[in-house]
């Protein structure tokens, strides 16, 4: 029997030399390293590419692991966990149930559960007897904390029998046909844009699925889950970065409801998966869709700026929100229909009220820490806006990014009865911030991009993922960062969004969407090339060639017909405001 030598780099970087034969898959070489590691191994890196464990080694190569606690083993945990769920409600209801997974909530997915149109004989007998309801009515169905606790039970079977998790190379047509009769007609629609003439499909147990990503190799890894009800649904919950626990969830109300709006604007544009948008695009009706969005934007954008003109105590409109959520353009469109519903609006960046460059906070690196709240002046903010409410003149003031310090220009402001202060920044939810300004002035905003675009019925399509991809495309343009950079600087990115914006989220008296239903297909024709240009060698290199997938399940819409006040110009260019 053929052996190869295997140089593995453990945690620590330390590299050991081990032999392999050409029956052992990675797996069984993970196996003898696995107590290096404080999470579970659940995939390999083999010369720089990822590889499930199942993969067999055929020559001598350089091994990494991935583990459950690493951004691609957690992606990888999480669809693995839904096909789980996914055998486990065909075990307890029968294929006549269908899945549906809507999109995050917190650490988990809010899902739903929908009565299939039609079933077999047998099949509905099983539904009679389980639920006592007979109808075949194409309906959501309600769970219930016994139907919680059947699933549950079901899916932890699974995980004692440690079942495999078999990968299945198909002809894309004969997957299209399958999941044609199966009913999962956003598959279908998906699988029909694909270019490749294959498809990879993974079974479990009898039941066949395609997934954005690779899976874990057995169900025996997944031990990991918790489901508990939530609306009309339930949410299924993972664990957390090195964890093998799950926290209870921590409800978000105003996120979910903001997300169920979005749906509605789905349904009334009939455009709520990859697939549908594609049809939307193959039939020529692009335009309409772009012009529809932006119509049904701009009429909430007026609705808030309504609200808020209707409460004269309103002296400051604070938006906060995560990076690349359309914040600037987004103010400007509100202060417009505010003046249209006569106030007077200004606008002022927190970005002014920084610290002067030596006074800022340090990471443990020894960078500046630009994104904790200790980098703006609390005391100097609170002091000007209170004298700006006492009718006083403020000379307001500006930073200059390129000396480090505060400056001020002689732009003197008033609040009289009509004017309001429209305030960005990343901390604008923060009381700490606003401590001294009666709550009854202050008006605030919640901004990011919560796509309402599925994948298909199984795969959420990850909000992070649309805004990483807006600003790949905005730094090329304006700042001169290629997407490796931006790549690798996206986890500090997303540390600072944790620590100082996702907190306050709730808090907010309105949470505003800013995504667009069709603008990853704009994206893509901008972001491909700057994808494409990370060398193979480059660690940002796996997250470029995901997102290169990502891109390519979307046909392409030009950006010639996006109007120029759209929030999708802030990142492709051609807006009408200074962004």
């Amino acid at each position: 029997m053929q052996e190869y030598s295997v140089k593995v780099t453990l945690p620590d970087g330390q590299v050991m030399a081990v032999t392999a034969s050409e029956s052992d898959t990675l797996e069984a070489v993970a196996d003898r390293f696995k107590d290096y590691y404080e999470d579970d191994i659940i995939l390999g890196i083999v010369n720089g590419r990822l590889r499930e464990l199942n993969k067999k080694i055929k020559s001598d190569c350089e091994l990494s692991f991935v583990t459950t606690a690493d951004r691609d083993g957690r992606r990888t945990y999480r669809r693995s966990v839904v096909l789980l769920l996914q055998r486990a409600i065909y075990d307890v209801y029968g294929s006549m149930t269908q899945l549906h997974v809507m999109h995050s909530l917190g650490e988990g997915y809010y899902c739903q559960l929908e009565k299939a149109v039609e079933c077999a004989d047998s099949q509905q007998e099983k539904y009679n007897e389980d639920t006592d309801q007979g109808s075949r009515e194409n309906s959501e169905k309600s769970v219930t904390e016994h139907d919680i606790d059947r699933i549950v039970c079901s899916m932890y079977s699974f995980v004692e029998k440690d079942l495999p998790i078999t990968k299945h190379s198909e002809k894309t047509q004969y997957a299209e046909q399958l999941f044609k009769e199966k009913g999962l007609h956003d598959k279908e629609r998906l699988l029909h844009y694909r270019r490749s003439s294959r498809v990879n499909l993974y079974e479990l147990d009898g039941v066949v699925d395609y997934f954005y990503g690779f899976m874990a190799p057995s169900t025996g890894m997944l031990k990991y889950f918790d489901i508990v009800p939530y609306e009309s649904g339930f949410v299924l919950l993972f664990p957390g970065a090195h964890s093998r626990s799950v926290e209870p969830l921590v409800t978000s109300n105003k996120l979910f409801h903001t997300l169920d709006d979005s749906r509605e604007w789905s349904k009334m544009l009939g455009i709520g998966t990859i697939g549908s948008l594609n049809d939307a695009i193959a039939a020529g009706r692009g335009q309409e869709i772009m012009l529809l969005q932006e119509a049904l934007m701009e009429q909430k954008i007026g609705n808030l700026a309504a609200q808020i003109a209707s409460d004269d105590k309103k002296k400051f409109v604070m938006i906060a929100g995560p990076s690349s959520s359309g914040k600037t353009s987004f103010a400007n469109r509100l202060s417009i229909q505010l003046i249209a519903k006569g106030r007077k609006p200004h606008p002022l960046s927190l970005d002014d009220y920084y610290v002067d460059r030596e006074l800022c906070p340090k990471h443990q690196d020894g960078s500046f820490d630009f994104e904790c709240l200790e980098s703006i002046d609390v005391k100097l903010f609170n002091e000007d806006m209170n004298r700006l409410l006492k009718g006083e003149a403020v000379d307001m003031p500006s930073f200059n990014f390129k000396t480090g310090k505060r400056e001020y220009r002689g732009r003197k402001l008033v609040l009289g009865p009509d004017d309001i202060l429209v305030i960005e920044g990343i901390h604008g939810l923060n009381d700490r911030l606003s401590q001294l300004i009666p709550p009854e002035h202050k008006f605030k905003i919640y901004i990011s991009a919560l796509t309402q675009l599925n994948i298909d019925e199984h795969n959420p399509l990850s909000t992070t993922d649309e805004r990483l991809i807006r600003r790949i495309v905005r730094d090329a343009r304006t700042r001169g960062t290629n997407a490796m950079e931006t790549i690798a600087m996206w986890p500090s990115v997303r540390k600072g969004e944790r620590e100082n914006i996702f907190p306050f989220q709730e808090q907010a008296d309105v949470m505003f969407n800013s995504a667009l239903v069709y603008e990853i297909a704009v994206l893509k024709v901008y972001a491909e090339p700057l994808l494409f240009g990370i060398e193979r060698d480059c660690p940002e290199y796996l997250e470029a060639k995901r997102l290169l997938k990502l891109l390519d399940y979307f046909l392409p819409m030009p950006a010639d017909g996006i109007p120029n006040n759209s929030l999708l110009r802030e990142f492709v260019g051609g807006s009408c405001f200074n962004v």
